[in-house]
């Protein structure tokens, strides 16, 4: 996080006044309201140059955020999620509406750029990867429907990428095939936070939707994302409270792994995921074959590993066997950071508690933010990071109004879009076709 001399710095640089004696809330504040906008001006009777749009399924306004820097006005925005929505009108002032499906599309006001980060558990990895026999996935084709009788210049519509292999690829196919016969033009965009100068590595795509009728084939959207420093210690808190440190139980699990990994050689590969509660199991042929595949697998690369180092696991599983066989997550390393390095800890990393196992991830980027609030845990300092943290690798301002519960809070920024993504992308959009 910056300090206030840095950001007395950031005002002087910014030519700014009045900043002499204020305090860090005052600072941060006056920035914000003075980050550099995107000028885009509509020339078709907009009296107040604003740029009117929606935003469907909103969440707590990653989109709002990002439009609102381009001087936009939201007259609509629409969740089913009841604490969304408190959120979204706590820090806009503009309640949205529920259930898009009982929306009545004419009593929405005429604007001109569509929003949409729409349901993703449908098309996500963590989803059931249903596609579009998940009902959620039909969501979609309320965008459309708004779409075809508002006619909006643009849609900026953002989903996980995985959304490009579900079915083969079909549903992405299918998605890009409604687009066009809806009558838009579209392009696809990958991107992520990372690329923004932002620590968390979350690949998205962007559908760039532009109505046939101002489309220009001579105009091209080129996104060149520039090259900006990753300053971690602008995204972590210097202070904070104990509440938001780990267990005793999880901090033991990691010792216990710790002690492991300082035990391999300098250069050792700790892949595959390494699940040492099936290093002396013995299957029969039929048990092995009912195995799920990857598990087959995971099992028969685990081999080389725990043959080469086979004394020092088997005195350190008999130590820890009780707490590695608790739950099944404790059992299993899934190691993120490269070959074993000189001084190597586990504690060195981002770590997440996942299904898969304990994922440790390098400690340049925070693990992929995900709603069902696998809170990332900074190793170092043995602790989940904190929800302001989570929005900050949001890219939403500290002034952003938080959900009062940390949980909900989490789970929001989990399920949010990136601001900075976003923005990047609508705003190289609206260069090349409105300035």
């Amino acid at each position: 996080m910056s300090s206030n001399k840095e950001l007395i710095q950031l005002c002087r640089d910014r030519k700014l006044r009045g900043y002499s004696g204020k305090k860090r809330e005052d600072l941060l504040k006056m920035l914000s309201q003075s980050e550099p906008k995107s000028v885009v001006v509509f020339v078709e009777n907009h009296k107040n140059n604003y740029i009117k749009f929606i935003d469907l399924f909103c969440g707590i306004g990653g989109f709002h955020q990002a439009m609102r820097q381009l001087d936009g006005e939201c007259v609509f925005a629409c969740d089913i999620d009841a604490k969304c929505r408190d959120i979204y009108e706590k820090n806009y002032g503009l309640r949205p509406h529920g259930d898009i499906t009982k929306v009545a599309v004419n009593d929405i006001p005429d604007f001109d750029v569509l929003c949409a980060g729409f349901p993703c558990q449908s098309f996500s990895n963590s989803g059931k990867k249903k596609g579009f026999s998940d009902t959620r996935g039909t969501l979609f084709e309320y965008i459309l429907t708004i779409a075809g009788a508002k006619r909006p210049r643009f849609m900026f519509l953002e989903n996980v990428k995985h959304i490009k292999k579900i079915d083969n690829g079909d549903v992405f196919k299918h998605i890009i095939s409604r687009i066009i016969e809806s009558g838009y033009t579209v392009t696809d965009f990958e991107l992520s936070p990372h690329q923004l100068g932002v620590p968390q590595q979350r690949e998205r795509v962007i559908f760039v939707c532009i109505r046939n009728d101002i489309h220009d084939p001579s105009k091209h959207i080129v996104i060149t994302p520039p090259k900006t420093k990753i300053v971690l210690e602008n995204f972590i808190d210097q202070a904070v409270d104990e509440r938001y440190n780990i267990s005793p139980e999880i901090e033991n699990v990691l010792k216990v792994w710790d002690e492991m990994v300082g035990a391999f050689d300098v250069g050792e590969s700790l892949s595959p995921v390494i699940m040492c509660n099936e290093f002396h199991k013995i299957y029969s042929e039929s048990e092995y074959n009912k195995l799920p595949k990857w598990k087959q697998e995971y099992i028969t690369r685990n081999r080389p590993i725990y043959e080469k180092y086979k004394h020092l696991w088997d005195t350190w599983y008999d130590t820890h066997q009780t707490v590695l066989q608790k739950k099944e997550t404790f059992g299993k390393l899934e190691w993120q950071a490269g070959k074993k390095k000189e001084n190597d800890s586990i504690f060195n990393y981002f770590i997440q508690l996942r299904q898969s196992g304990i994922r440790v991830k390098k400690a340049q980027y925070f693990p992929t933010l995900v709603a069902i609030v696998q809170t990332p845990i900074y190793a170092k300092e043995r602790r989940y990071i904190t929800p302001r943290e989570c929005a900050r690798l949001q890219s939403f301002p500290d002034d952003f109004i938080l959900h009062e519960n940390d949980h909900t809070a989490y789970k929001q920024f989990g399920n949010a879009v990136n601001v900075k993504v976003v923005h990047y992308i609508i705003s190289e959009t609206l260069k090349v076709y409105l300035l």
